[in-house]
């Protein structure tokens, strides 16, 4: 059995991880409080189903890079893909929306495999995009998450309070004459950069475990939505340090060991009594 690094160990090489547990704190703190609206919109599902199939897009990109490079990148596969999935799934009918759920996210996960099937020189990649990895996270990759943390955080800082009628009571918000379609297109294509671009840096799996675990903790902590879209990016962020930290400690896998803190944080939450 490998042994990890002690705490100390960790800071003492800190240059080394800089890049990848930073970004696993942006990565958190964003998707948890994009989270909250997937939660109280009952859209776990839907993040599920974007999350694997930005995994598709990225897998797709790679495959389509060695025949065609000026197609685009990764990145571009991802984004592309998700929010082509997102039109699919949210212009179907709600009574067919699970079934439309269930085949995204099965198209997500079987096609990013059988993808990955002609490209085995990328396997190291599509592994991580699935699973996350502690050395995937270069400093270009810090940079896109930082910058896409910083504009949607502040679209979403500006409009709160419209996010929130639109989610809560929406009848209510169009008799105030609340833009809520537009309220609903951006944060649906917000979700859906948020989640593309982070499958992509941090994979699939941690993805969409920020996207839901500290919403579930910080809605059953928080006494309002306002205090919890205040406590989930912090939650959310120590998901995505503690659990890179966690995993360093203790030679696991990051993206499972960052799911698992999510997974004991939102468990914990549950079961605080609610005052």
């Amino acid at each position: 059995m490998n042994e990890g690094l002690t705490v100390a160990q960790f800071f003492e090489l800190w240059p080394l991880f800089r890049d990848a547990a930073l970004t696993g704190a942006l990565a958190g703190a964003l998707l948890g409080l994009l989270g909250v609206y997937v939660v109280l919109r009952r859209l776990v599902f839907l993040s599920a189903a974007v999350s694997q199939i930005a995994g598709l897009g990225i897998a797709l990109a790679m495959y389509l890079g060695l025949h065609a490079p000026a197609l685009g990148g990764p990145t571009v596969g991802a984004t592309a893909l998700t929010l082509l999935a997102l039109v699919f799934i949210l212009r179907g009918r709600p009574a067919n929306r699970d079934a439309l759920l269930g085949g995204v996210w099965l198209l997500g996960a079987a096609g990013t495999l059988a993808v990955a099937a002609r490209i085995p020189h990328e396997l190291t990649d599509i592994d991580t995009l699935l699973f996350g990895s502690a050395v995937a996270v270069v400093p270009a990759d810090f940079t896109r998450v930082l910058v896409l943390t910083a504009v949607i955080g502040a679209i979403h800082l500006a409009g709160w309070r419209g996010f929130v009628a639109a989610t809560l009571d929406p009848d209510g918000a169009r008799v105030r004459r609340l833009p809520v379609r537009l309220l609903d297109i951006t944060l649906y294509v917000t979700l859906a950069l948020a989640l593309s671009i982070c499958t992509r840096v941090i994979g699939a799996l941690p993805t969409f475990a920020f996207s839901v675990l500290p919403a579930i903790a910080a809605l059953r902590l928080a006494p309002r939505v306002s205090v919890a879209l205040v406590l989930t990016p912090a939650l959310g962020a120590v998901c995505g340090f503690g659990g890179y930290l966690l995993a360093a400690v203790v030679d696991l896998p990051v993206g499972a060991t960052q799911t698992l803190v999510g997974v004991a944080l939102a468990g914990l939450a549950t079961l605080t009594p609610r005052r």
